[in-house]
């Protein structure tokens, strides 16, 4: 296998080359995918998604990634980004030899899902073989396909290094390699995984970073694993999205409950997707809606694969409008139309209310984020305000507020 080599500190990009990339988002408007040189399969492909005028984050870093350089995509979810590195693979492999040459690493099993099917709604027309590798479901068909060859695997680390280790898939004629939500790996731990992974690959492939946010460790990386890389960032780096209505609903704990199906009784709360702290707190919540003639459905670590895709499945379908979830499924999660967040309990870190809320809002849309306050985490609220750098106004309900 041939090993990896790193960046030099100074392969970062330079404060003018971020202006310069600031001024290009501005300017991408009335782009259109037509103008960014894509293929006809290709533009036929985002013809029949119904898809006309890039993002911004699309506009600038297909562009990019087209020209084979190195990039840190630094945007807020709901901004596009899986066809931002999705489009340009797609451009690449076509009409090339039939091997492993993309991997797209990503944190959760439901994220590699949706790049999964990123790759199938805009590769229809390329005739390339994907496949998604993750824990939780059969592991012989994915030896099967692995050995029979695929064009691009998209995987969770853990389950990718499986099967590297059981020498089931080689890594060494991979051509691009992405690190998805590469703050969020970071945060679940993944590290030496990443590290164990990336050494199996050439040093002169093609890297793209897609990150949220951009701490200390993912700077980092990318200085390990990247090659005079090219930032393109849309938004404040811990922006909230800016299509969200944001309140603060004081609370005491034990009338969050029934607050809730208050709420929930207003005709506008059409798609709710409720974030709480635990599996048992999800599970308990669904159970309480229930009791009130509420459909939900509940999405955790403690479900099965097969059940966790049936509760996105039954939500995005309409067949519940409230998925109740813990953290699993704050991203990376391509649901359209969600009308409202609501943190039932507030998140223990600033940067997860920022993913969380991410969910709504998305694109064009424009959604509103509920939070459930209870007295002791005021401390806490007041952090998120000063991370996402905005107030958030309070909205007392009789019956529930604090006094009462």
């Amino acid at each position: 296998m041939k090993k990896t080599t790193t960046a030099t500190p100074e392969a970062l990009p330079t404060e003018e080359e971020r202006a310069t990339l600031a001024a290009a988002e501005a300017a991408t408007v009335t782009v259109t995918f037509a103008d960014l040189g894509l293929s006809e399969p290709m533009l036929e492909a985002l013809r029949d998604a119904g898809y006309k005028h890039p993002t911004p984050i699309q506009a600038q870093a297909v562009t990019l990634a087209l020209k084979g350089r190195d990039l840190i995509g630094l945007a807020q979810t709901g901004t596009g980004k899986t066809a931002a590195f999705t489009i340009p693979i797609i451009e690449r492999l076509l009409g090339g030899p039939h091997r492993t040459r993309a991997l797209i690493l990503t944190p959760t099993r439901e994220l590699c899902v949706q790049v999964e099917e990123s790759f199938a709604r805009y590769g229809k027309h390329s005739g390339l073989d994907v496949i998604p590798v993750y824990g939780g479901v059969g592991y012989e068909p994915q030896v099967k396909a692995l050995r029979d060859g695929v064009d691009v695997i998209v995987a969770t680390p853990g389950r990718l290094l499986d099967h590297l280790e059981k020498q089931n898939v080689v890594l060494d004629e991979v051509e691009v390699l992405v690190l998805d939500e590469a703050d969020r790996m970071l945060d679940m731990g993944f590290a030496p995984q990443l590290n164990r992974i990336v050494a199996q690959m050439h040093s002169y492939r093609q890297t793209l970073l897609f990150s949220a946010t951009m701490p200390p460790e993912v700077e980092a990386l990318a200085r390990k694993y990247l090659r005079r890389p090219v930032v393109v960032q849309v938004g404040r780096r811990s922006g909230a999205a800016t299509t969200v209505q944001h309140y603060v609903y004081p609370c005491p704990k034990e009338k969050k409950s029934a607050l809730l199906v208050e709420l929930l009784k207003q005709k506008a709360m059409d798609t709710v997707l409720i974030f709480t702290r635990t599996k048992h707190g999800a599970d308990k919540i669904v159970r309480h809606l229930e009791d009130a003639g509420i459909a939900s459905t509940a999405m955790h670590a403690d479900k099965t694969q097969g059940q966790r895709t049936q509760a996105l499945e039954d939500f995005k379908s309409g067949k519940v409008r409230v998925l109740v979830a813990t953290d699993i499924a704050q991203r990376g999660l391509d649901i359209s139309g969600i009308t409202h967040v609501i943190n039932y309990d507030v998140p223990q870190q600033a940067e997860d209310y920022v993913h969380r809320i991410g969910r709504t809002g998305r694109a064009a849309s424009t959604g509103d984020a509920y939070t459930f306050m209870c007295a002791d985490e005021i401390a806490m609220v007041k952090t998120i305000e000063r991370v996402i750098q905005q107030s958030i106004p309070r909205v007392s309900v009789a019956g529930y507020d604090f006094g009462t």
